[in-house]
């Protein structure tokens, strides 16, 4: 099921409404369809290097919304939606421990999951679970969303079809590296 989702979306960035079904996947995806909004970005910006930025924006601002919508999920029906998306994903016997310890992290958690490989949607639902404030949500959201597809955008923009490899196959533990040392520069330098 995953490959063909995975190859729906590929099609689509040749469909003359591919900004629009690249807002929907951003939507969704980050609440609860499993494909990334990269997968078809990637092509999109190849396609059209011109519109890489226009790509970028509504993936960010889709993925956020969805996002909200996800928050929305943990906050109101985590029972019924909330925990069995959560299950699904293999993360559900976790969840209690998780709970208690996540708003102490919750603006590193949404950070590292809008940035990195990790299930952004998973961060969503836990967002509004614990009750994390909507406000820090919503701008940790911005920010790791942002950085996660401008970045992706820029280095497509500028280098094209050969940096498409390494961001499909190296841009995750990139990210991943970059939060360790950034949360390490924060250590060092006294700020947690």
């Amino acid at each position: 099921m995953i490959r063909r989702l995975y190859d729906w979306t590929i099609a689509m960035a040749d469909h003359p409404r591919a900004l629009w079904v690249l807002a929907a996947v951003a939507f969704i995806e980050s609440s609860v369809f499993p494909i990334p909004p990269d997968v078809l970005m990637i092509p999109m910006i190849l396609a059209r290097p011109s519109r890489a930025w226009l790509i970028a924006l509504v993936a960010l601002v889709s993925s956020v919304l969805g996002g909200v919508m996800g928050y929305a999920i943990g906050a109101f029906a985590y029972e019924g939606l909330g925990q069995p998306i959560l299950t699904a994903l293999g993360k559900g016997s976790a969840m209690e421990a998780f709970n208690t310890r996540f708003n102490d992290f919750g603006f590193w958690a949404v950070l590292t999951a809008g940035i990195t490989p990790f299930p952004y949607k998973v961060i969503t639902i836990m967002s509004g679970w614990t009750g994390m404030p909507l406000g820090i949500f919503v701008a940790t959201s911005i920010l790791a969303r942002g950085l996660r597809f401008f970045i992706v955008a820029g280095l497509l923009w500028k280098y094209g079809e050969p940096i498409r490899d390494f961001i499909e196959r190296r841009l995750g533990l990139m990210f991943t590296l970059f939060i360790i040392l950034l949360v390490g520069g924060f250590f060092a330098v006294g700020l947690l």
